[in-house]
């Protein structure tokens, strides 16, 4: 089985902002039909879908952001998963809107909801995929909870598009086949 937790903030609230482009992504891959309802537990809303690649365990962390690690953690022990099944999809600032970078490791880099991953787990030997949301012009906490403009929204539900074609890609053929296909080339 593989994991796939994408991150956000739960509630009306925060829908289409920029910090859960993490959530759409899953929202995205639940529309198949070979996925299930969503339920809640590991303090998360959790879908199970079944791909050529098996079942992959599709989560949206209600912990907001901030805390995402206590999900992860649950759903890592629950079903003493090897990290190397986890992958964690979330927004990236750092990156122009809408390219996609996948990772097999790494740091934060400035990310709490990673960072707080992280800590739970005790490594950074997980893979993720970041969705750029472009780079803030003032208060990274406000451009992060602030939905895209009429001009980004066609961007991002593209790349949204484009991340969920890359977990499937990950969870059946690994990932340095993700990485080789959907890592934007360096600007």
């Amino acid at each position: 089985m593989k994991v796939v937790v994408g991150l956000g903030n739960p509630g009306k609230r925060y829908d289409g902002t920029r910090h859960n482009v993490g959530f759409a992504v899953i929202d995205n891959l639940a529309t198949s039909p070979r996925a299930g309802r969503f339920q809640t537990r590991f303090q998360a809303q959790v879908s199970e879908l079944f791909d050529e690649a098996g079942k992959i365990l599709l989560v949206k962390p209600e912990t907001f952001m901030n805390l995402s690690g206590r999900c992860v953690r649950e759903v890592v022990d629950f079903y003493q998963l090897p990290l190397t099944d986890l992958l964690v999809v979330c927004d990236d600032i750092n990156l122009p809107l809408g390219k996609l970078r996948v990772r097999a490791k790494g740091t934060h880099g400035g990310h709490n909801g990673l960072r707080d991953i992280q800590n739970h787990l005790g490594t950074t030997a997980y893979a993720r995929l970041r969705i750029g949301v472009g780079a803030p012009r003032e208060d990274a906490s406000d451009h992060v909870l602030g939905r895209f403009s009429p001009t980004e929204r066609p961007v991002i539900e593209d790349a949204v598009a484009l991340a969920a074609q890359a977990v499937l890609v990950w969870a059946s053929r690994g990932v340095e086949v993700c990485m080789n296909q959907y890592n934007a080339p360096k600007e």
